[in-house]
């Protein structure tokens, strides 16, 4: 466990929420959604309001508005999050070139070395989220510690607005106390199969040894093993290449024929076609996904061995692969189109000196 160094960890407040509300006045205090319809859809965001009712990301529109039925739901403005998601990052910057953003609205900075020769990792957590409301009139919470693990870990204790300190001589005793449900990474699936063997919090974990974790759950019980005894030595990565590019839409109603959804399916590879020109960006895996009006959902990739690169070469493999598909006497609610194995072209970073800072 390395504990020299300073690991910070900021995450916008309900951010794409938020910014629907700091811009139009009448969604202030009341429970917002965006993204979907009241009955189509999946909620992107959710505000705090929102939240006291059970709505949360990812949720179905459907299911939210049942659960909140004044539930306001609005329409995102990726432009307008990107362009907050900039000023913030232009924040960042000012204190250390290793940011490695994971969204618009969280990343991770090592503030080991620290531009401004501020002493202390939790003043420059204060200091960002200080400047980042006065800029954007949006809050942010923080977390601080040593490791990316225990610095994502920490941001989630005290939101909204919040800000949350795991000092070296505190990580084990954090660690054993934290609810396994509570480790990143560890989803529903997951920690019930580990609730199952008497697994409930991070002390439970650590009498598991190595081997045994990963009889149980492959390669990711290895990565519980050292994660729980405070051993992350994962960078931040200024340079964090993007995995997979991606377009979807769901749709008011459901589709079933196929012309229908071929015609679609066109329209969404316009709009991936956009994304990847504007990130400079191929790749050799195109991946279709389709989600049906029971909202099962499927998937299917093709992988060759050239670069997908212009519209026409995806269109080509989004041809071959429908073509594979039965569609006879489906109801699609919502449909995907996304390329991985991507090629980037790659920027170069410097690294300041290193300082020795207290937390």
């Amino acid at each position: 466990m390395d504990s020299n160094r300073k690991i910070l960890h900021i995450d916008m407040d309900a951010f794409f929420a938020s910014v629907e509300q700091r811009d139009n006045p009448e969604l202030k205090g009341k429970p917002v959604a965006v993204g979907g319809s009241r009955e189509r859809g999946v909620v992107a965001a959710a505000s705090y309001e929102a939240r006291k009712y059970g709505v949360y990301s990812a949720m179905p529109s459907i299911t939210a508005s049942r659960k909140c039925p004044n539930l306001v739901f609005v329409r995102p403005r990726f432009e307008a999050y990107k362009q907050v998601s900039e000023q913030i990052r232009s924040i960042f910057l000012d204190y250390t070139d290793l940011v490695e953003p994971l969204s618009l609205d969280e990343a991770f900075l090592d503030v080991t070395t620290n531009k401004k020769g501020i002493p202390s990792a939790t003043l420059i957590a204060k200091e960002i989220k200080k400047r980042i409301l006065k800029t954007t009139h949006l809050t942010a919470s923080a977390g601080i510690s040593i490791n990316k693990f225990l610095a994502k870990s920490a941001s989630d204790i005290h939101k909204p607005d919040g800000i949350t300190l795991i000092p070296p001589e505190n990580v084990i005793q954090f660690l054993e106390e934290l609810p396994i449900e509570k480790f990143f990474g560890v989803g529903k699936v997951t920690a019930t199969k580990m609730f199952s063997m008497g697994i409930t919090n991070g002390y439970d974990l650590k009498q598991w040894s190595e081997k045994d974790l990963v009889r149980h759950f492959g390669k990711s019980g290895r990565h519980y093993y050292h994660i729980v005894r405070g051993d992350d030595n994962r960078p931040v990565n200024p340079d964090r290449i993007r995995k997979s590019i991606g377009a979807e839409n769901t749709f008011n109603n459901d589709l079933t024929d196929i012309i229908e959804i071929d015609g679609q399916l066109m329209r969404i590879a316009e709009v991936l076609h956009k994304r990847m020109e504007k990130s400079d960006s191929s790749g050799r895996t195109l991946t279709i996904k389709i989600k049906y009006a029971d909202f099962q959902q499927v998937t299917r990739s093709k992988t060759v061995n050239y670069d997908i690169k212009y519209l026409t070469d995806i269109i080509s493999i989004k041809d071959e692969i429908i073509n594979e598909i039965n569609f006879d006497s489906v109801k699609i609610r919502l449909l995907g189109i996304s390329i991985s194995n991507l090629n980037h072209k790659q920027k170069s970073s410097k690294n300041d000196m290193q300082l020795t800072l207290d937390f």
